[in-house]
Formats: C-alpha cells, structure tokens, sequence
C-alpha cells in the first residue's frame, strides 16, 4: 500500500494544532475587508478581531483558492513520493473544489507514478472539517487511500449541517435571504434555521421566534436525525458564541448522551457569509 497524505482546505474550520494531530495538511484560503487592499489568510487574523471588525461594520470579502495554489502545495508532497487524498470545501458554495481538481489532473500529467485523489465533499465549515477527520481515523486504523476515499464518499450525503445565525443582513449581502425577509425578520427577532443540501448548498429551512428557540430547533434536528444518537461523532462550531456552543453540547449530552467530539471557531471564510453569531451543529444522520 503506497503512503498518502489527507489533505483539505481552510474552510473546514478545525484550527492547526488539531489537523497536525490528525495528520492533515491544509491549503489557506484569504479574504480582505472591502476598501483595503491586504489580503489575509484564514489563520492570519484573531477570531475576535475580525468578528469584532464585521461588528463594527466593516464588510469582509473572500476569494475561492486558484489552481496554483494547490499545484504549489500538492507538487511538493507528490514529488517526494506521497500521494494525496484532498477532502474539499463544497463545490456548491465554492469553486475552491474546481480549482484543485484542475491541479490534481495537471500534477498527474507529470508525477504518472502518483496517485492523486479528490472528493467533493460537499460539505463547510467543520461539517467538512467532521468528514476530514473520520478519514483520518481510517487511515489511521490502516485503510488505504481508495478505501478511506470510498467511505467519505458513501457517508458525505449523511452528513447534516444545522445552523442559526444572529444577523440576517450578513445572509442578505449573500443573496441567501431578501431584503425584506432580513428587515422583517430582524424586526420581529425571526431566526432562520438553515442547513446544507445534497448539492452542497445553502437552503433556508424553517425559522424560529428568538435565539433560544433557533437553539432548540437545531437540538431537535439532531433527535430526529442523528443515525446514532449516544455514540455518533458530533462536531459544533461557532462565531464568536461560545456560550451557545456550550450550551448546544450539554443540551445534546443530556437529550440524547451524545459526547461533542470538538468546539471550533468559523474561520473568517465562513464566517465572512454567515456573520458573527452564526452557531452550527454537524452529526452523521439517516440523511441530510
């Protein structure tokens, strides 16, 4: 069995010191504050800086990764022998996946001894970052690169993302809501929930009068979709919201017994679409 290496993107939200545990390497993705020409990666910038930022009205912009980014990053591992399983950010929101595939089919022209393996995994935030590291537990238990490839894709379709955001005008820059959904529902304290479809899109699915209903509504989702409700994998992320991921963990603890795998910031390339406050619940279900 040759030796492979699991690679992602920094849409999956899991921070540098767990991906260096799992044995992941990660292409950084950038984004830049409208009206300022520097561009930043995803880990370059404090979590509460930029969310403090998006607060104080600065209006956050980010740009899917270009081929050559991922030939520079790819090539360095193939041409020591390695092949790559890349796990990337949805194609439905992104065309970062694209862009690494275009890499991938120029890298193989050259290394025809490698191997070089893409899957769309049509998920973000840490759903993605979820899938990244049940792959690195097959791995790790010695799985090939076919085999571990094979099983996120026969598991990516039953991976749920549930999630509420805070602000809706970060959703309506995004043309995911109307202007008129985000005034009436900001003035009426209307929370959407939303989640990521088969397509790996966005889809607004229901909504909630209030933060502690639109909390609740995601812990349902998870009763009536979790595929194993005690023992599954489950992942929260969140912006800025600590306390609500806190209170989603020990909410699911006591509902279901469900252990919370890990707690993790959105990134600013997530976050720059979904705003600060956005909290989101991941878990493996019967369906999406």
């Amino acid at each position: 069995m040759s030796n492979y290496v699991i690679f992602t993107d920094s849409a999956c939200d899991i921070g540098s010191s767990l991906l260096k545990e799992w044995n992941v390497e990660s292409v950084e993705m950038n984004f830049r504050f409208e009206n300022e020409d520097k561009e930043y990666s995803n880990s370059e910038m404090a979590i509460s800086t930029f969310y403090g930022r998006m607060k104080d009205g600065d209006i956050a912009k980010t740009a899917a990764v270009n081929p050559e980014k991922f030939l520079a990053a790819f090539e360095e591992v193939l041409k020591n022998g390695t092949d790559i399983l890349y796990l990337g950010f949805s194609s439905g929101l992104s065309t970062t996946y694209n862009s690494a595939k275009i890499a991938a089919e120029d890298l193989l022209s050259k290394y025809l001894e490698r191997k070089l393996i893409t899957v769309d995994t049509l998920a973000a935030s840490s759903g993605q970052g979820l899938l990244v590291y049940l792959a690195s537990q097959k791995k790790s238990e010695g799985a090939s690169m076919e085999e571990v490839a094979d099983y996120i894709e026969s598991i990516k379709l039953k991976l749920c993302h549930w999630f509420t955001v805070e602000d809706l005008v970060y959703l309506k820059r995004g043309g995911r809501v109307s202007p008129t959904v985000a005034f009436v529902g900001t003035l009426l304290g209307i929370k959407p929930i939303l989640h990521v479809d088969n397509a790996g899109k966005l889809i607004n699915v229901s909504k909630a009068r209030g933060r502690k209903a639109s909390l609740n509504a995601i812990i349902d989702k998870y009763g009536e979709l979790a595929e194993d409700k005690a023992n599954g994998t489950v992942f929260i992320s969140n912006a800025g919201c600590f306390e609500d991921a806190v209170y989603l963990k020990n909410a699911v603890k006591e509902k279901y017994g469900a252990e919370v795998k890990v707690i993790s910031d959105i990134g600013p390339v997530i976050g720059a679409h979904s705003g600060p406050g956005t909290i989101a619940l991941f878990f493996i279900g019967k369906e999406r």
